[in-house]
């Protein structure tokens, strides 16, 4: 399998793109910019993206959505809580002084439990609210790795303070979902550097 990461956006969020390398099928996760950057990525391993996955609604992991399903025709996929998100894009970002364009509507939306199939690989869909209403982690269970979008951080957890935040949440999210994981599952989230299930549940000072 590969996994490659992508820093795209003026607020360096982690865009992920994985494969499988014996059928060539592959996903992105939270395609926020720079979709050229994105695209660079995915002939580079050349493969055919079937699904588009949003980890979370926030205009700086969506905001390539249009345009990368527009170059891989691949099917669009956030969870129904988060979904009303895509259609204000462009306004919240302009808040920020930034610009980023409206999202199609999803093909699909991401349900707690799901598994998301990419050839031979599998992803399961983790939803853990908190950071937003609709916020998922990703679990590839055979590679030991998780994606976890804005819900943990190394040594950090996601801001609970803009529309639909819940700090008491976010904490039970991450107490109940995320560290009944293997401590050696390595957590690769929304920005910064990757960690594990057993540092953060040491050393996460957001979760004495």
């Amino acid at each position: 399998m590969t996994f490659d990461v992508v820093v795209v956006g003026p607020l360096g969020v982690n865009c992920f793109v994985l494969g499988c390398e014996a059928t060539g099928q592959g996903v992105v996760v939270d395609p926020g910019g720079d979709v050229e950057q994105i695209l660079t990525a995915i002939r580079k391993r050349g493969l055919s993206v079937v699904s588009i996955i949003n980890t979370h609604g926030h205009f700086d992991h969506v905001g390539g959505n249009r345009q990368l399903k527009a170059a891989t025709a691949a099917e669009l996929l956030i969870h129904p809580a988060d979904e009303p998100m895509l259609t204000r894009v462009a306004s919240v970002a302009g808040m920020y002084g930034l610009q980023a364009e409206n999202s199609p509507a999803p093909d699909r939306q991401l349900e707690d439990g799901m598994l998301l199939c990419f050839g031979n690989q599998r992803l399961r869909v983790i939803h853990t609210p908190g950071h937003t209403p609709g916020g998922c982690c990703l679990y590839l269970e055979s590679e030991q790795k998780l994606i976890s979008g804005d819900t943990l951080f190394a040594d950090g957890v996601g801001r609970t303070d803009l529309p639909g935040g819940s700090h008491a949440q976010l904490v039970d999210s991450i107490r109940t979902r995320l560290f009944t994981l293997p401590p050696q599952v390595q957590v690769w989230p929304g920005h910064g550097p990757a960690t594990t299930i057993g540092h953060e549940q040491q050393h996460n000072p957001y979760l004495d």
